[in-house]
């Protein structure tokens, strides 16, 4: 190299990406991109100390809900904050564009419903100043933030758009119904959508009670819009499953992808009343793999765990008429009512009572834990309140009040609901180790008071390289393969996620013995003062975004070179050529 790089990572110990063995080498980044990977003569502008550091590419996140937040912060947390440098959103079908001004208010319910952000946050936040979804991503081109963020068209906003009151209430559509829509769909690639999102699920339903309009949409309607958007440009068709339907579901979407030959992804993970069912849709997506379609599974990356405390979206109690007596009031307010003897004998003499909300379970002490300091999200079952309350002579329903009461009523209790039918993360062990499987579910930006999720990269190095101690741990090079480039390359952003001469110059610089996240918080930071939970992190030195450094020990620089990114990026055999 002649010129001066713009910055040099001296020494560090590299996960380049690729899966192989970890190295020790400089980086050298030159305008925007990796200039050089060993050992680097020049003196850059800036040079960062990486001894005894790992160094390893920024983490691509597929699975986000940000549709909401990049239009009113330029700072993309708590992804940011955890490694990540290029985040995906419009998942599950959920989005804001394409929109007319009337169904503004539907599609806020929408969102709030399914991914657990107030309204009021949204209604004073989102600024609606596009109607198609192009002039959407035209809108978005023009912002700056801490990371890139890649979009793609939610099926709900399009059928909504496309069909109205029609769409809204399920009916099925028009062959005229799918043409439009299919146009719109051309359209968003023409744009830089890098995807289409649709979901099939029951628990995704509006604030008002209402199932999300894309619950049954038909094979035919798929198809047109997969077909549609893949002929124009490379684009995957991402969705959302129920266990209970996915014999019939699944066979749908795969014929879906094989007409159109669209690639899919989706999210696989274990449930409790059929713990083994996550492994036939593995064996189902296997053969079809095999027959040459394009598939990827998104896993989470621990148990899909509810939080359950006085501050949040719910609690073991919500229901009990006692407690619903005084649920309306403010915090300190509650918390002087709960701590009344009376008060709460009456709540503890009560039951729960049935709910229509999806995120509502039947409290069951059984599988509810404390999530401790370190957080520990693999627990053995004795652990749980019921156990416990049996070992101590006592109710569970007394242990989880008296620790909600804890931290003046800022106490909360874990409640794993996906992934840990067995009470460990074995199954999780297996499925991340599928050909298919990369990692997802963070859901940043969403769940803001039940959900803190949005940590799953940072917990893919410290407990499973590090910290497992109930089961096989992974290595740190197929991590970090699994959250950079796998990730990369299954919504086509073939220019990033590997530490190699020409890749994009994302770039973790990660103290990995002190990597390190603290229990989750609630923080009132939104719009409005909305709330949302969120987690500490501590061990990132340095979070690098195009060659430019946005985090460093933690803190944000003020820094935000990241970008919309409009459609693929780079070429497939172009950058394995360069990453050989």
């Amino acid at each position: 190299m002649t010129s001066t790089p713009d910055l040099v990572i001296r020494g560090g110990t590299i996960a380049d990406g690729k899966g192989g063995d970890l190295f020790e080498a400089d980086v050298a980044i030159s305008g925007g991109r990796i200039a050089e990977v060993g050992k680097v003569a020049a003196k850059g502008k800036e040079e960062i100390d990486a001894k005894g550091k790992l160094v390893a590419p920024g983490f691509v996140d597929v699975h986000t809900h940000y549709d909401g937040q990049v239009t009113w912060s330029q700072d993309i947390t708590p992804s940011s904050q955890n490694g990540v440098t290029t985040a995906i959103m419009g998942n599950c079908g959920v989005g804001f564009a394409p929109c007319r001004p009337a169904d503004h208010v539907r599609l806020i319910q929408l969102m709030e419903g399914v991914e657990d952000i107030p309204e009021p946050v949204l209604s004073a936040g989102i600024p609606w100043a596009w109607e198609s979804f192009p002039d959407y991503m035209e809108w978005l081109s023009k912002r700056n933030f801490d990371m890139d963020i890649g979009a793609q068209l939610p099926h709900a906003a399009l059928r909504v758009y496309v069909m109205g009151e029609r769409g809204a209430r399920r009916d099925p559509a028009t062959p005229e119904d799918n043409k439009a829509m299919a146009a719109l769909a051309g359209d968003a690639v023409r744009s830089g959508a890098l995807g289409f999102s649709t979901s099939r699920t029951l628990n995704h339903r509006t604030s008002t009670g209402d199932y999300t309009p894309t619950l049954k949409a038909g094979e035919d309607e798929l198809t047109a819009i997969a077909g549609a958007m893949h002929g124009v440009g490379r684009s995957v068709l991402q969705f959302v499953l129920d266990q209970s339907t996915v014999h019939e579901d699944l066979p749908m979407m795969l014929r879906v992808a094989e007409n159109t030959r669209c690639p899919i992804s989706f999210s696989v993970a274990q449930a409790d009343k059929a713990p083994r069912r996550w492994r036939q849709t593995m064996d189902t997506i296997n053969e079809a793999a095999a027959r040459g379609l394009s598939i990827t599974t998104q896993i989470a990356a621990r148990p899909v765990g509810l939080l359950l405390g006085l501050e949040l979206s719910r609690n073991p109690f919500q229901t009990h008429p006692s407690y619903r007596a005084i649920a309306h009031l403010p915090l300190a307010e509650r918390l002087t009512h709960l701590r009344r003897a009376e008060v709460r004998a009456a709540i503890l003499s009560e039951t729960a009572t049935a709910t229509d909300d999806p995120l509502f379970f039947r409290p069951n002490y059984d599988k509810m834990y404390l999530l401790g300091n370190p957080p520990d999200y693999e627990q053995p079952p004795e652990n749980a309140l019921g156990p416990q309350a049996r070992r101590q002579g006592r109710q569970p329903e007394e242990l989880a009040y008296e620790a909600m009461l804890t931290d003046e009523g800022r106490g909360m209790l874990y409640v794993p609901f996906l992934n840990y039918a067995d009470g460990n993360l074995d199954a999780v062990h297996e499925m991340l180790r599928e050909p298919s499987a990369v990692p997802g579910l963070s859901d940043g930006g969403a769940h803001c008071g039940i959900i803190c999720d949005a940590s799953f990269p940072t917990y893919l190095l410290t407990h499973w390289t590090r910290d497992r101690s109930r089961g096989e741990k992974l290595s740190i090079p197929f991590v970090i393969a699994a959250q950079s480039r796998k990730t990369a390359l299954s919504v086509g952003l073939y220019d990033r996620g590997v530490i190699a001469p020409g890749f994009k110059a994302d770039v973790n610089v990660i103290d990995y013995d002190r990597l390190h996240l603290h229990p989750p918080k609630v923080h009132y930071d939104l719009p409005v003062g909305g709330r949302r939970l969120m987690q500490q992190v501590d061990g990132y030195d340095a979070t690098i975004v195009s060659g430019v450094v946005t985090q460093r020990g933690g803190k944000a620089t003020g820094a935000r070179p990241g970008k919309l990114v409009r459609g693929a990026q780079g070429s497939k055999p172009q950058m394995d050529a360069a990453a050989s």
